[in-house]
């Protein structure tokens, strides 16, 4: 089987690349390395089953496949800081990168799943967020380029299933964390980690009210074969993610305490539109895929910290296990 891996240098997208070349399959890892970096994918670039290729999806050129199986398309910036640094470019690779994709999977009748997000909701009014729920986003504001792409990908990934005859799969990722995710990622698990080790202040925007959950990578990725693994008709939208919810203060009070750190917290001013809250219902993927998240917020992170002493110590993805 021939697999597309979009975004592949990225955190989520190597740990994906890693495993579909373990379980014996051809894997082509496209990215710009934008934000991605090949340090992530450095043991794999040598296996005879692995090709990278620099490109962007935004690129038809970079896109030039004759014979795809399945793609998974995930390229796209992620985490606020780096999604706004240029966010026409984050709109033109989610909007337009998930077109030329679409019609990739169209002209090579290949399955297709496309990593949406949790941010097409918005701040939202109600609390878990249900697939069926609409949101609450402001178009033109900092983070919108993200959330609105995201939505419009949605919508073309519906309408290339329905009027095109493309199989498409919509996942919805709610926070994700574990090993491999860089040092300047700007994500809030990152961020704590790396300031409780450093022996900084953890800064915690607003009052640390806000909540948020956390799912740990690996079950992501079982969620995400299983949703690949559906029926033709499985469209989606289906959240993936973990019900189990923190404020953000207790957050970094829980890292301070696993990393043995003497840091402290300290407030800072709220970014705007950020979430007051973030929560999956995972009813439906329960019910359609019998999946749910296994590790536990504690067992994640002590993982995720021993990656990030490592890491400190020996240099960015070094050989190791976590």
């Amino acid at each position: 089987m021939k697999i597309l891996v979009t975004g592949g240098a990225g955190f989520i997208g190597s740990h994906l690349c890693r495993r579909l070349v373990g379980l014996g399959y051809h894997v082509i890892c496209i990215d710009n390395l934008l934000t991605g970096t090949q340090d992530r994918i450095a043991d794999l670039i040598e296996h005879n089953n692995f090709k990278f290729i620099k490109g962007d999806v935004t690129d038809r050129h970079s896109l030039d496949f004759a014979v795809l199986d399945q793609i998974y398309h995930l390229a796209s910036p992620a985490s606020p800081v780096h999604y706004q640094a240029d966010p026409v470019k984050t709109t033109e690779t989610v909007v337009f990168g998930t077109y030329n994709i679409l019609q990739l999977a169209q002209r090579c009748r290949a399955k297709v799943l496309y990593a949406s997000t949790s941010e097409i909701y918005g701040d939202p009014l109600v609390h878990p967020q249900r697939e069926t729920y609409w949101g609450n986003v402001n178009p033109i504001g900092p983070r919108s380029c993200y959330d609105e792409g995201k939505r419009c990908a949605e919508t073309l990934c519906h309408d290339f299933a329905i009027h095109r005859g493309v199989e498409a799969k919509i996942i919805r990722i709610f926070n994700t964390y574990g090993p491999a995710m860089s040092m300047n990622d700007g994500r809030v698990v990152p961020n704590f980690i790396l300031q409780a080790l450093g022996g900084n202040d953890l800064t915690v925007y607003g009052d640390g009210r806000q909540t948020r959950s956390f799912c740990y990578i690996e079950d992501l990725l079982a969620s995400i074969f299983k949703v690949m693994a559906t029926e033709n008709d499985f469209l989606g939208p289906v959240n993936l993610g973990n019900t189990e919810a923190i404020s953000v203060a207790n957050l970094a009070k829980l890292i301070i305490k696993l990393t043995k750190s003497t840091s402290k917290v300290v407030l800072c001013p709220l970014p705007q539109d950020d979430p007051t809250q973030r929560c999956p219902d995972i009813t439906y993927a329960y019910e359609k895929l019998g999946w749910r998240p296994i590790v536990s917020l504690q067992e994640g992170l002590e993982k995720t910290i021993a990656y990030y002493r490592w890491t400190l110590q020996y240099g960015f993805q070094a050989t190791k296990s976590f």
